[in-house]
């Protein structure tokens, strides 16, 4: 499938090209880890990572100096029921500053070597610095509280654009991508889409956001119970629960998992709202797990919740709740390192060290 994929691309025609990992890669790269003169398995899991990157590339020789950052940026209708702290015009203003180094990311991505894509999947108005119109699906989503948030339609066009970015990207070079979003209200989709798809009380994966007063969160707990009473999303569906309470971010973020796993690119999970549309993704195609890697373990109610029903451990514990792609930007240095030293280091044999042995 090429960049420029068809407008009439399914589901069906995704799941049928996405392929697991390839496990001989994965071996030929634990294999490598086994001769480097180092006590063995002493670096933990940047050895593993090196090791899975290994096999979604296909490849025991790889870079991962050109890094990139999804940014999907969309308004929530539900932002009218007062879940919020601060209105949805804030949402256009950050996404106009990713790209002016004048955001949280902006400045971290700096840092880590890291080039930013912000993308308006659905904001309420269009930034000129942002909004592409074959990007655009909806200037925000309805209030899920009174409606379902889109249409499946809506949902699939979100996340087929998520795709599509990944081909363009691939085409351009870059051998790492990080998940990332921008969206007033969506920490509200998110425990939506979580509390349906982890089937866990609503009370468990919702917590304040970007600053709620507990009066605020217990507005924000009793509107998504009431619009999962209302709409019944089929947990089995993850294109109908991201359709009646989801956004257009998290479909948008849904399609850069699946695009990674159509590409062959790894692509690093952030938060939470980052691991939501992660499970949407496995949950659509089982088989794109293996090109997802972990970043860290936010600190919202549902963080670990959803990297242990994704089945990944995080690098990093840092109390974060930021989103933007904060810690999924803030690992790239992380796996390099250990990229570097597999790569680099010296064997064994080359060093005249006995080798190490696995203690039974």
């Amino acid at each position: 499938m090429t960049a420029k994929t068809s407008d009439e691309m399914t589901l069906e025609m995704v799941r049928a090209q996405i392929e697991p990992a390839d496990e001989a890669s994965t071996e030929a790269a634990r294999k490598r880890w086994m001769s480097v003169a180092k006590p063995l398995f002493s670096l933990g899991k940047l050895e593993d990572a090196v090791i899975r990157i290994a096999g979604m590339k296909r490849s025991t020789q790889y870079d991962l100096k050109k890094r990139g950052l999804v940014i999907m940026c969309a308004d929530n209708g539900v932002v009218a029921e007062g879940v919020t702290q601060t209105g949805q015009e804030v949402t256009a203003i950050v996404a106009d500053n990713f790209t002016k180094k004048a955001a949280s990311v902006a400045i971290m991505s700096e840092v880590a070597g890291t080039d930013l894509f912000p993308v308006d999947i659905g904001m309420a108005t269009d930034v000129p610095s942002v909004t592409r119109a074959d990007r655009k699906v909806a200037y925000g989503t309805k209030n899920l509280a009174q409606e379902p948030a889109m249409s499946s339609e809506e949902a699939w066009q979100a996340i087929r654009t998520g795709i599509q970015i990944v081909g363009e990207l691939k085409e351009q070079g870059y051998d790492i991508l990080a998940t990332g979003e921008m969206g007033i209200g969506n920490t509200t989709t998110s425990s939506a889409v979580a509390a349906v798809l982890l089937e866990r009380p609503v009370e468990e994966v919702t917590g304040k956001g970007a600053g709620l007063t507990s009066e605020g969160l217990e507005r924000k707990i009793s509107v998504i119970k009431e619009a999962i009473r209302k709409h019944q999303p089929d947990k089995e569906d993850a294109l109908d629960v991201l359709a009646k309470v989801g956004g257009l971010d998290i479909a948008g973020l849904a399609g850069v998992y699946l695009g990674g796993a159509l590409y062959h690119i790894p692509v690093v999970i952030d938060g939470f709202i980052s691991a939501v549309a992660a499970l949407c993704a496995a949950r659509l195609v089982p088989a794109s797990l293996d090109y997802m890697m972990p970043s860290h373990v936010s600190k919202e109610p549902a963080g670990q919740m959803l990297l242990d029903a994704l089945g990944v451990s995080p690098f990093l514990t840092c109390d974060m709740c930021l989103g933007e792609g904060s810690g999924a930007v803030a690992v790239f240095p992380l796996l390099e390192m250990g990229l570097q030293v597999y790569l680099q280091m010296s064997t064994f044999e080359e060093t005249k060290i006995e080798k190490y042995e696995v203690l039974k």
